[in-house]
């Protein structure tokens, strides 16, 4: 199965006005294996079937299936190790000392996928700090995806997924084996609060975050619709509040009222001092 040059076009404008998921033309393999699966699904004997569908329906659940089809839920627990290690060293030492009168903690994973970030941030709380179990913590984790978003909810893994990244002792102390999978404890499961958040839409209310895990997320926009997610973002954050993008990922030349903070392996951002974004302030 192929899509045809006009019919990929259709598509191509479809996520990109849903999800402003940029797709490039070298991607026409990607988007006919990711949509193959509908085909057979609805019964429809090409990708062309497919897309007549669309073409001729309003929007509903059909073009919502194929816009989550787009998206990458690539992730793993603990992916990329050195934000995790910065997030216990450096910003939950930090953030503790600071928010100990309110006793509240705050953390938003944006993008949360499969859920292996969330529940990463979860365990790693309650094994490094246990004083945690006493405020009012709360981890919110939002997905475009509500297909992605129940998953996560469920908090069941497969052996492969539990062998990417999580270590074996956290293994032990925190999932059950279930036939072929692995479930979360609910301990951990209850830290988390799951929600469908599309980052190009208007947003609802949401809570303060003490800190935003982003991370391999703006890769995927232009640069306008990058800007508009960061000024958002920046509505959320709490005062020194934190910052995680992905390697790849920067605010430069996007929005200069984020500062990088560089660590040992990796950074995070913080919004600077109102009085730094003064013109004509002096900064290093």
């Amino acid at each position: 199965m192929s899509l045809s040059a006009t019919d990929f076009e259709y598509v191509r404008n479809l996520v990109k006005e849903r999800s402003a998921i940029i797709l490039e033309p070298s991607k026409t393999y990607l988007v006919d294996s990711r949509l193959t699966p509908i085909v057979r699904k609805q019964n429809l004997g090409s990708l062309g079937d497919l897309v007549a569908r669309l073409r001729n329906e309003r929007f509903g659940e059909l073009h919502r299936s194929v816009i989550e089809a787009m998206t990458t839920n690539e992730t793993s627990f603990f992916r990329d190790v050195h934000p995790f290690e910065v997030f216990k060293k450096k910003i939950l030492p930090d953030l503790i000392a600071k928010r100990s009168g309110e006793r509240a903690l705050t953390v938003w994973c944006g993008a949360c996928s499969s859920g292996q970030e969330p529940y990463s941030i979860a365990m790693l709380m309650r094994e490094s700090f246990p004083e945690l179990a006493a405020w009012r913590t709360q981890i919110i984790a939002t997905d475009l995806s509500t297909e992605i978003l129940d998953r996560a909810k469920r908090g069941t893994f497969s052996q492969l997924e539990v062998n990417r990244g999580l270590p074996a002792p956290m293994l032990v102390r925190y999932f059950t084996r279930n036939g072929p999978e692995w479930q979360v404890c609910d301990q951990v499961r209850k830290m988390i609060t799951f929600r469908e958040l599309n980052l190009i839409d208007a947003w609802p209310s949401m809570p303060r975050a003490d800190v935003v895990f982003l991370r391999n997320v703006l890769i995927y926009f232009d640069i306008p619709t990058k800007k508009s997610i960061l000024a958002k973002v920046r509505q959320v954050m709490r005062p020194e509040g934190y910052l995680f993008l992905g390697g790849a990922e920067t605010t430069m030349n996007l929005d200069d009222a984020f500062e990088r903070m560089q660590f040992d392996k990796t950074g995070c951002y913080r919004i600077r001092d109102a009085a730094e974004r003064r013109p004509g302030h002096a900064t290093a």
